[in-house]
């Protein structure tokens, strides 16, 4: 599947010659909106990718994309865009969910270049998120018992002790181990875990 990109800007000259540059390009698709609103209302049916969003808008603004964004949890990294100087607005983007922002009048290598590191960025944030689902899948197959032994040999409690907390005996603490060992598909208490790490077990 070819990578996404998403040009949101009210000006329609600077959509023309963004989609005219950006064409050369055959590792991504482009596609462009005249307004963060019209970018939203689509957004249902586009895949994951990334935004070159206009700050400075009619109607909704890109600070106001940008806070739709992250309330929603949609699966976008935005590059902001705004005008020479004005680092203010840039660092409340950056708040607002922003990866890295171009000031105006920028160079079109420069341009290549952060839109390079931003799906360097995605790729590595859809790897990751597809790692936490796939251990938050696994933790969910253990037993709530099983969960609780799991929480002791975190936080490096040997069986005796668990069972003493747990008010079970040190051998069923030994057979809730073997079952969740088991379950997660792993032969050692470290890669139990690195799962238990990933899926958000420990904070």
């Amino acid at each position: 599947m070819p990578k996404q990109l998403y040009i949101v800007d009210d000006d329609e000259a600077v959509r023309e010659s963004l989609l005219m540059l950006l064409a050369v390009r055959g590792d991504f698709t482009v596609e462009s909106f005249a307004s963060g609103d019209a970018f939203l209302d689509a957004t249902p049916q586009r895949d994951a990718g990334i935004i070159l969003l206009d700050l400075h808008m009619p109607g909704i603004s890109g600070l106001d994309v940008l806070t739709a964004i992250r309330r929603e949890a949609l699966p976008y990294l935005s590059v902001v865009v705004t005008g020479h100087g004005n680092i203010t607005v840039a660092v409340e983007a950056m708040k607002r969910g922003a990866i890295d922002f171009l000031e105006k009048p920028y160079d079109w290598r420069t341009l290549l270049e952060t839109i390079d590191r931003a799906f360097d960025r995605l790729g590595r944030d859809t790897e990751d998120a597809a790692r936490i689902a796939a251990a938050q899948e696994q933790i969910a197959r253990l037993a709530p018992r099983e969960v609780d032994v799991l929480h002791g040999l975190i936080a490096g409690k040997v069986n005796k002790v668990i069972a003493h907390e747990l008010a079970i005996s040190p051998r069923t603490v030994e057979v809730y181990r073997a079952h969740l060992m088991n379950k997660l598909h792993v032969q050692s208490l470290p890669d139990a875990l690195r799962i238990a790490f990933a899926a958000g077990l420990v904070h």
